[in-house]
């Protein structure tokens, strides 16, 4: 099978995505949804009616409004390790699939907080996939990072704290390296670049084809 590469992967998905993230659109559209009640359940098609609810209550609002709505949104989702959820030992679901299941872990917040903030209309270069370690637990973790500009300090959007706050005063957390869509930062490790554009790639292919 002849091997596509991950810039020509990028470009074909962002071709679906510059219709996603149109706010003028319903976030999950009325086929998606009934897919979603087929498969779960009436609740959990009901969740992204308040997901809407919520999306539109702030559209017309300031980026750091939309951040704590967002935040304060999906943070009720139970967490659950890939384990539990998916059997196995490290998968990047859909917002999709983390909220029509209410469980996941730490990197299906950050997707699906990434995803509804792109909805909302802020730019995908302001906002990071940040792995760090925390000094209250040993296991690797995730937070999404949002940059008013480059050069400011970031804002913490994280699945532990129902709150969010710059950078400065999360003293728990210590950032690892950072990765979006189009930037890889200049301090992570070739090995662990590539595993981020994998995950990447197979999470925006997954949800071109809207998987739940």
């Amino acid at each position: 099978m002849k091997k596509i590469n991950s810039a020509k992967i990028l470009f074909i998905v962002s071709m679906f995505f510059f219709s996603f993230v149109h706010a003028d659109s319903p976030y999950v559209d009325k086929e998606l949804l009934n897919a979603i009640e087929k498969k779960y359940t009436p609740f959990a098609k009901k969740r992204f009616f308040y997901l809407q609810n919520t999306l539109e209550s702030v559209k017309n609002e300031s980026d750091i409004k939309k951040l704590d709505a967002v935040n304060t949104f999906f943070n009720e989702v139970k967490y659950g390790t890939d384990m539990q959820v998916y059997s196995q030992k490290d998968y990047w679901a859909t917002p999709w699939e983390f909220l029509s299941k209410d469980i996941g872990d730490c990197e299906d917040y950050v997707i699906s907080k990434y995803f509804a903030l792109r909805y909302l209309g802020i730019d995908s270069k302001k906002m990071f996939f940040t792995y760090v370690r925390s000094t209250k637990f040993t296991e690797p973790h995730m937070v999404l990072t949002y940059f008013a500009t480059p050069r400011c300090e970031p804002i913490i959007l994280d699945n532990t704290n129902r709150k969010i706050f710059p950078a400065s005063k999360r003293t728990d957390l210590i950032p690892i390296y950072n990765f979006n869509a189009e930037l890889i930062s200049e301090t992570s490790k070739a090995t662990k670049k590539e595993k981020s554009h994998k995950k990447w790639d197979e999470l925006l292919l997954n949800m071109k084809k809207k998987k739940i």
